[in-house]
């Protein structure tokens, strides 16, 4: 009866560490590894400053959408971001305000353009993210009764007005400099006459026009937008051409595929309808 009895408990106990997976050390010990998409990411993004309110309000959905994902933004003039990225500043997304900083870090450039033969841009993953509009603001009240781009380039002209600009290294600038030449205004002749007043991005240029420090200024439409700002004319394509938004994963990500899963959702719906919601348009 006692054989019969200890037969019976070595059989349970054969049975017991089969269940288990086998004996202290076995793979059963090893814990199972951890689905990747729990896994806590923090993902830098450099975006043009023009994006602040809109990427700000989008990082909230997304957080629903990819709770394992802390999202850090750069906002910064194009230039600036630019130089950053060259620099070797951490970024795993670069979203541009124009399409000279973007490809200036593309290796598959023109040469004309990349003349560095800089090679930070995964060309793959880049994309024309959104469409933007260049505008002529003005200050609550409208002193100088500015109510066009002719209205703005006569007071240029004749040293009626100040005018806030961005400096010539930030999209805007850029955009601006092509409307100055569109009325065959001469910028390096207007500066010394003091006429015309900088910014080093965007939001310097809106806050110089909300402050009243200035009678008008040159900036996007999202921006106006955001500021509360009075817009008075409108850039055609014609006057300084489209101002188009290029984003791209960039090479040294320590996080690829979730910069790349970021930016897919940035070209979806959900995040679309907030940039529409603005100003933006798809392009």
């Amino acid at each position: 009866m006692k054989k019969l009895c200890s037969l019976a408990l070595a059989l349970m106990l054969t049975l017991s560490l089969a269940a288990c997976g086998g004996t202290s050390g076995s793979q059963a010990d090893t814990p199972a590894p951890a689905d990747p998409s729990d896994a806590s990411i923090e993902l830098i993004v450099y975006a043009a400053a023009s994006m602040t309110e809109t990427l700000q309000e989008i990082a909230e959905l997304y957080a629903e959408a990819a709770p394992n994902v802390t999202l850090t933004f750069n906002f910064d003039s194009s230039g600036t971001l630019k130089t950053q990225i060259q620099e070797g500043a951490d970024c795993d997304l670069f979203i541009s305000a124009g399409q000279k900083q973007m490809d200036q870090l593309d290796i598959a450039s023109s040469p004309g353009v990349n003349t560095e033969g800089l090679d930070f841009v995964d060309t793959d993953s880049r994309v024309d993210l959104l469409e933007n509009r260049v505008v002529l603001v003005v200050p609550d009240g409208n002193p100088k009764d500015i109510q066009s781009f002719d209205d703005m380039a006569a007071g240029l002209s004749d040293g009626s007005i100040l005018m806030a600009m961005g400096n010539s290294d930030v999209p805007v600038g850029q955009y601006t400099q092509k409307i100055l030449r569109y009325y065959g205004l001469d910028e390096d002749a207007l500066a010394p006459s003091g006429v015309l007043s900088y910014g080093t991005n965007v939001k310097e240029v809106t806050t110089q026009v909300s402050e009243q420090s200035v009678d008008c200024g040159v900036v996007y439409c999202t921006d106006a937008f955001s500021a509360g700002l009075t817009v008075v004319d409108w850039a055609t394509a014609e006057m300084c051409g489209q101002v188009i938004y290029p984003a791209a994963v960039l090479k040294g990500s320590a996080h690829a595929e979730a910069a790349q899963a970021f930016l897919d959702y940035l070209t979806g719906s959900e995040a679309m309808a907030v940039f529409e919601s603005v100003g933006f348009s798809a392009p």
